[in-house]
């Protein structure tokens, strides 16, 4: 990357959820976050977490970083 290329980014977390898998809940996290910020260049999975109804997993839970560009 070249000294014009710098720039600086901001990292958020987001939780996705899906009743599918953690990587849905991971994809339906990016797309939220795709909706209200501009040029999401990445992604961080941090954790995974579930609930758990009757030894069954009902709802999956994805932690990620979102990082996107500060506009200026």
């Amino acid at each position: 990357m070249s000294s014009s290329d710098n720039r600086t980014v901001k990292v958020i977390e987001v939780i996705g959820e899906s009743d599918e898998s953690w990587q849905d809940a991971a994809e339906n996290a990016v797309a939220d976050a795709s909706e209200t910020l501009e040029g999401v260049s990445g992604i961080e999975v941090k954790d995974h977490t579930a609930e758990v109804e009757d030894g069954q997993i009902t709802q999956y839970r994805t932690v990620v970083h979102v990082a996107f560009p500060i506009q200026r």
